[in-house]
């Protein structure tokens, strides 16, 4: 009996998924190029094969129905980096954001970029 597939993402397959965020509608060719184009040489059938996999997920859709086929994220990046970091949340940090909040802040000081950002954040909280 096959293994029921994971409903989270790869490694691999969240790098496809940034493409698609990046750049809106692409061919299984477009995406395979623009990740060698940075550096990340995959074969045009590991690249297909994970858009027909991110398709059955439910985070791409076919977009046409004439070849070259386009496809296009459904899943936007805020819903899907919200749920990767509440799950990481439960997972690693046992639910405790602040537990996340203090490794973040261990790791390395805040630029002043950082600084400013998480002050509006913190500054909304409050209204």
């Amino acid at each position: 009996m096959a293994r029921p597939r994971a409903k989270e993402l790869t490694e691999r397959e969240l790098e496809i998924m940034h493409v698609f965020w990046n750049q809106g509608e692409l061919t299984a060719a477009e995406v395979r190029d623009r990740l060698a184009k940075s550096g990340r040489d995959l074969a045009y059938t590991t690249v297909a094969t994970l858009i027909r996999i991110l398709t059955e997920k439910g985070f791409l859709k076919q977009a046409n129905m004439t070849r070259p086929f386009l496809y296009r994220a459904i899943r936007s990046f805020e819903d899907v980096s919200g749920r990767l970091v509440v799950d990481l949340v439960q997972k690693v940090f046992g639910g405790s954001r602040e537990q996340l909040l203090i490794r973040l802040m261990e790791q390395e000081k805040l630029t002043a970029k950082e600084r400013k950002a998480l002050e509006a954040i913190l500054k909304e909280q409050r209204r």
